[in-house]
Parts: structure tokens; C-alpha cells; sequence
């Protein structure tokens, strides 16, 4: 089984907004960077979005190391999501799971492996989470360069209101100018 050593992290400039999400996957001497984004997200989705797309890039069962500096993942995979699968993605409070569709995502891709999770504190010179950090940022610049504010905006308007997408998100976004 390959060992595996992955760092992820996510970020969106607005929240919501533009977002991205970045990963360094290290096996023995090969590394791999990997990153993506969204026109209109959250920092949530784009920091599940890192840890899912990353373990998904791996073509093989793997013993998996993954860093991330979102407790909101970390505690999510490794405390939270039991209980919420037990009551139906319920939270404590009676809500739903907020980005239920990603939480199932990642939990199917980590039973495909053998993940340790580990909290590293963000913007603090970890040299492999400061990377994902600028691979998520590059992402959000190329976004707004390919994307106008319009653009930007119809889609910030679609994700808060789906039902918009059904007529015309750019003159709704428009509208809310």
C-alpha cells in the first residue's frame, strides 16, 4: 500500500464568492499539485472540495497522511459525520448538514483509502500549506481575469438562489446592483 502525504487547503475572496481550493500530494519522491475553483462557493465547500479532489487523484488504496487547516473539515471527517449519517445528515441542532452533497463525496473517497487527519495551522510557514494556499489563490485570480463582475455577480445570485438559474441570473444580478 503507498504511503501518501497530503496537504489541501481552500479559501474564496467574499464568502461567497469566487473560491479555490489547492492540494499538494506527496508520494515518496513524486509530487504532485492539483487545484480548482468555483465562480460563486464558500471557503467550507473549497476546503472539502481540496481534500476530496486530492484523494480522488489517487490511482491506488493508499495508507493517507492528509493535512488541512480547516477544523471545520478535520472535525467534520473525523467526529461530526457518524452522527449525522445516524440521523439522516441532521445536525445536533435539528438543521440539515450544511454541504451534504461534498460530505458524501468525501466520504466515500476516504473509505477508498486509509486517511489520518491532521490539523496545521494556516498562514503560520508550513511551506506545503503556504503552497496550497497560493495554488487556491491563483485559482480565484484566474476566475475574476476570465470572468466579469457581471458574470461574477449572476453567479453569486444563482448559488444563493438557485431558482434563478431557471430564468436569467445576469439580469437578477443586475437587478440586485
Amino acid at each position: 500500500m503507498n504511503s501518501v502525504i497530503i496537504y489541501t487547503d481552500g479559501g474564496c475572496e467574499g464568502n461567497p464568492g469566487p473560491g479555490g481550493w489547492g492540494a499538494v500530494v506527496r508520494c515518496g519522491e513524486r509530487v504532485r499539485e492539483i487545484s480548482g475553483g468555483e465562480l460563486a462557493t464558500t471557503n467550507n465547500r473549497m476546503e472539502l472540495m481540496a481534500a476530496i479532489e486530492a484523494l480522488t487523484a489517487l490511482t491506488e488504496r493508499s495508507e493517507v497522511c492528509l493535512f488541512t487547516d480547516s477544523q471545520y473539515v478535520k472535525n467534520g471527517i473525523t467526529q461530526w459525520i457518524s452522527g449525522w449519517k445516524r440521523k439522516g445528515w441532521i445536525t445536533s441542532t435539528k438543521e440539515p448538514v450544511k454541504n451534504v452533497d461534498l460530505w458524501k463525496l468525501l466520504d466515500a473517497v476516504v473509505a477508498q483509502h486509509r486517511v489520518t487527519w491532521k490539523w496545521v495551522k494556516g498562514h503560520a510557514g508550513n511551506a506545503d500549506n503556504e503552497r496550497c494556499d497560493g495554488l487556491a489563490r491563483r485559482e480565484i485570480a484566474k476566475l475574476k481575469q476570465q470572468h466579469s463582475k457581471i458574470d461574477r455577480q449572476a453567479a453569486l445570485v444563482a448559488l444563493k438562489h438557485p431558482l434563478a438559474t431557471e430564468t436569467h441570473p445576469q439580469q437578477l444580478a443586475l437587478e440586485l446592483m
